[in-house]
């Protein structure tokens, strides 16, 4: 099992931009398998923004234009660029790996077998 560390996380002002970086740990290869980010704030359930597997992307209707997920599986790194950032995007940032075949941002988070520990994003108005 891997050890996942997100980064990139910051106070930025609303319509602001930030990208996130998921680095696996060395011993670790990323596969095509299913990867998101979710985020997860005080008063909100944990919910993906995004998800890839293999060449599909999805994104939750509220990030849907404006976050952009991309995977190096080179670099065994995952991203998430937000654009237009708002105060609702506020929240604990976390990556996940190895989720289940045909993922999507509704797949049941339990789902995923690897998490990391999560990145602050705070978008202030």
């Amino acid at each position: 099992q891997a050890d996942l560390v997100e980064s990139g996380g910051d106070s930025v002002q609303a319509g602001g931009s930030l990208r996130l970086s998921c680095i696996a740990s060395s011993g670790y290869t990323f596969t095509d398998r299913c990867m998101a980010w979710s985020r997860h704030s005080p008063r909100k359930s944990r919910v993906a923004v995004a998800t890839t597997e293999g060449f599909d992307l999805n994104y939750a209707d509220s990030v849907e234009g404006r976050f952009t997920i991309s995977r190096d599986n080179a670099k065994n790194t995952l991203y998430l660029q937000m654009n237009s950032l708002q105060p609702e995007d506020s929240a604990m940032y976390y990556c996940a790996a190895e989720g289940p075949r045909n993922c999507n941002a509704r797949t049941d988070l339990h789902r995923f077998h690897t998490w990391g520990q999560g990145t602050q994003v705070t978008v202030s108005s």
